[in-house]
């Protein structure tokens, strides 16, 4: 396993990753609207081989394991091993028909894939590489010949109310709070174009596409199911981490009291905004 990527490592295997293994099945519904963008013409065809960067719990691989069907192949590569567990046990589950899963822990900035595949995809998984530019060209040697690269990232926070609702709830607890530094992995780090579209060029992408994409995200059935959600999970969670119980238990209450002074007591949908970004070899 590389250590260029040790703190992402450690925050993936340690409680947020075991975290986000427990509810994985909320998060997969909340992003269900952008994983069906990310699959609406992904083109991929049975027998292809489709490497998933960032697996998460397994939801696009077992998608794409299908689409494939059993003359493909699927490799899952994750850094968190609470994460691809789950993902293992979906696929025995869930995919007995579809095509073999790799499940790999590795770091795609640096892993020596084999160059075999014909598809490249993530879901919200590009973002928190340690250096960008060396993460594609990896990936770009991964691909074969014609092989194509298909992503989702998140575009600027102030687009993403899912994030900002939630947020300017808990700021006035909070102490100060440094801004997130340019260039740094975090989920915003591609907000700009102009950011992400050089690094793929100097990784030898063509035909490179970067569509915005606008959907309505459902974080909860309920204001408290929805209020949990973007308080365990996402860039408010990461501000209320470690931070005193107390302080966390106001938090939620905030939070649940605003989705219900918005929403009565049904479903939040929020409004989020990703890129879906994509080229070819």
């Amino acid at each position: 396993m590389s250590t260029l990527n040790k703190d992402q490592s450690d925050y993936w295997n340690g409680e947020v990753g075991q975290r986000w293994a427990a509810y994985h099945q909320a998060l997969d519904a909340a992003f269900a609207p952008f994983t069906e963008a990310l699959f609406a013409g992904a083109a991929l065809d049975p027998g292809d081989r489709v490497l998933d960067i960032g697996c998460g719990a397994g939801d696009t691989a077992l998608i794409a394991a299908r689409r494939v069907g059993r003359s493909g192949r699927v490799t899952a590569a994750d850094l968190s091993e609470p994460l691809l567990a789950v993902g293992r046990e979906r696929a025995a589950r869930e995919a007995p028909d579809a095509a073999p899963i790799e499940w790999l822990r590795a770091d795609a900035q640096d892993h020596a894939f084999e160059p075999q595949f014909d598809h490249a995809l993530s879901r919200f998984g590009v973002m928190f590489f340690e250096d960008s530019a060396a993460a594609f060209a990896n990936i770009r040697r991964a691909l074969v010949t014609g092989g194509r690269l298909r992503f989702l990232c998140w575009r600027s926070m102030a687009e993403n109310q899912w994030v900002t609702l939630a947020r300017d709830a808990v700021l006035p607890l909070l102490p100060e709070v440094e801004p997130p530094q340019p260039g740094a992995p975090g989920p915003f780090r591609f907000a700009a174009p102009d950011t992400l579209l050089p690094i793929l060029e100097a990784a030898d992408f063509r035909a490179i596409a970067c569509e915005p994409i606008d959907r309505l995200m459902r974080v909860g059935a309920t204001p408290e199911a929805a209020a949990d959600f973007v308080a365990t999970r996402g860039p408010v969670a990461r501000l209320l981490r470690e931070r005193d119980p107390a302080l966390q238990a106001t938090a939620l209450k905030n939070i649940t009291q605003l989705f219900t002074e918005r929403f009565g007591k049904g479903p939040v949908d929020l409004g989020a905004a990703c890129w879906l970004v994509s080229g070819h070899t």
